[in-house]
């Protein structure tokens, strides 16, 4: 790759390494300079541009991050479209994130402009949430670096998630004289939350007193019962592996596997199985809610992960969650989030008059087999952005007949004569308080196709500067445009047929341009000439 700073006249077919800012001229970096952009600099009076060159077998940053990111996705993991170098991996199951650790190192060890986070090993995630993200560094990587990189993971992904089994689960409690039963109940109610929070139902509760005899038939119970799972909540701490609970999970049939582990709290934490079902001896910290050795014991079994003792005697590194006095704060009762992808939803403008189609409602008009509209919600449905909301209006009813196989969600817009501003409020106000943003595609532009939506959704980053991605070809911006929850605000305020366009420039600074492969984020269809030739094109969406 070759960097460098260089006369204008020579950037021709560059990229830009730094933007620029001249009067109303504004390029972000990355951007290809062609014929008319080096024209635009020399008005603006710039001499110099620093720009990069690729050479033969240089890997540009995305191809790069794609194809390391599909080496280290395992099971239940998903690659994003990559965008600026960076490609986001992703959960797309609930469970627990197994990450090899070693190879991780590996790869980051290849080479200094390779580079891959992810979360800590077994790690629980929610579906959707990223759990780790490539990251080129330069423009562009020697073939021979990708290659280093993909040996190293030649012996399989060194990432994956195994995913929560429901199985039916029985907690059983031991009472002692002076125990009250509303603290028995509030132990259930916080296992019961952890385990609806792995997709279980809440446990089928037995008590008994605390004693070997009516214990171990309590266990005998909860087989017959086919629990998938045992957990056991003493009324006194187990002490010793010939106390109470080890004592009747043996007359039951059991065997002990492990008593203690190294985290604190969660010390004395049982591990034992009868047959094929694991039991787990809980210590008397799982009455509360705040994360313990428990937790991480259970996550683990209910992804059918196998608990071994040294799996539990290595849990040491991490394993003091106690409040200790230079951490004052107390710890908030659940375990923090894992990062999450960005909640992008779509919002379709359906609710025109078609005032220039001479009385005829353009998004009922055929093109290619099925309505306009059709080709516009279609795409939005086979795109990562999650809910698709369609604005209708003009000829509401017949909108709603044409949709009604479609997972989509209806809203009526009755103040559609108002113009454009008043359908785009409707729909950003029926979208959900922990959306972060939305692509607003317009009902009338048959050619967008889905890979267009989340190219703009693997752009979209607020903390990189990057919080309005707009599509463009040939240094021409169009539309859909992916807009971050802080506009929607001042965009449900706008009056009239106009729509947020101005704010694109308001806020040029947070404004990303991403290139499209073909002109389709440029056409709409506003005439029955249009509409002509659009048929006679017969060009597909991507």
């Amino acid at each position: 790759m070759i960097f460098g700073e260089v006369p204008v006249a020579e950037a021709d077919d560059a990229l830009l390494v730094h933007g620029v800012s001249a009067g109303k001229l504004r390029f972000r970096k990355g951007r290809r300079l062609d014929a008319d952009d080096i024209a635009a600099l020399r008005d603006a009076g710039i001499a110099t541009v620093t720009v990069v060159r690729f050479e033969p077998g240089d890997v540009g940053e995305d191809d790069a991050a794609a194809r390391i990111a599909a080496a280290v996705a395992g099971p239940n993991v998903e690659t994003a479209q990559p965008f600026t170098g960076r490609c986001n991996l992703i959960a797309r199951a609930a469970g627990i994130a197994f990450v090899d650790a070693a190879r991780i190192d590996a790869l980051n060890l290849v080479d200094e402009t390779v580079t891959i986070a992810t979360l800590p090993a077994c790690e629980p995630v929610a579906s959707g949430d990223m759990i780790a993200t490539v990251k080129i560094m330069p423009f562009a990587v020697p073939s021979a670096v990708i290659e280093r990189a993909l040996a190293v993971l030649r012996d399989g992904p060194p990432l994956r998630i195994a995913p929560y089994r429901a199985r039916a689960v029985a907690l059983i409690q031991t009472r002692l004289p002076g125990l009250k039963e509303s603290v028995l109940d509030k132990t259930t109610e916080n296992i019961d939350h952890r385990l609806v929070r792995m997709g279980a139902a809440p446990a089928r509760e037995r008590r008994c007193p605390h004693a070997v005899p009516a214990l171990a038939a309590a266990i005998r119970a909860a087989l017959d019962a086919r629990a998938g799972m045992i957990l056991i909540a003493g009324a006194s701490a187990i002490t010793d592996r010939r106390d109470v609970l080890p004592a009747a999970i043996a007359e039951a049939g059991g065997t002990i596997d492990h008593f203690g582990m190294p985290v604190d709290p969660g010390n004395l934490l049982l591990l034992a199985h009868v047959g094929d079902i694991p039991v787990l001896g809980l210590p008397g910290c799982v009455r509360s809610p705040k994360l313990n050795g428990f937790d991480w014991v259970l996550q683990r079994l209910m992804a059918d992960v196998a608990v071994a003792p040294a799996d539990i005697m290595r849990m040491g590194v991490g394993g003091l969650l106690k409040e200790i006095p230079i951490r004052p704060q107390p710890r908030d009762e659940r375990p923090s989030p894992a990062p999450r992808a960005p909640r992008i939803a779509a919002v379709v403008l359906a609710a025109g008059r078609s005032s220039r189609m001479g009385g005829a409602n353009k998004l009922l008009a055929e093109l290619d087999g099925r309505p306009l509209l059709l080709h516009a919600v279609d795409a939005a449905l086979a795109s990562q952005a999650k809910p698709v909301v369609v604005v209708a209006g003009n000829d509401a009813a017949r909108i709603g007949n044409l949709l009604a196989d479609r997972k989509v969600a209806l809203v009526e817009n009755p103040d559609f004569a108002g113009g454009l501003s008043t359908s785009l409020a409707a729909g950003l106000r029926n979208l959900d308080p922990q959306t972060d943003g939305a692509v607003v595609l317009l009902g009338d532009m048959p050619r967008i196709g889905p890979k267009a939506i989340d190219r703009l959704i693997a752009s979209f980053n607020p903390t990189e500067g990057r919080a309005i991605c707009v599509p463009t070809y040939g240094g021409k911006r169009g539309n859909p445009v992916l807009w971050g929850r802080r506009f929607f605000a001042e965009m449900e305020t706008l009056a009239g047929d106009v729509g947020a366009k101005h704010l694109i420039g308001d806020y040029a600074e947070l404004v990303a341009e991403v290139a499209m492969p073909d002109d389709a984020v440029l056409v709409d269809i506003d005439t029955p000439e249009e509409l002509a030739a659009a048929r006679g094109a017969g060009r597909r969406p991507a």
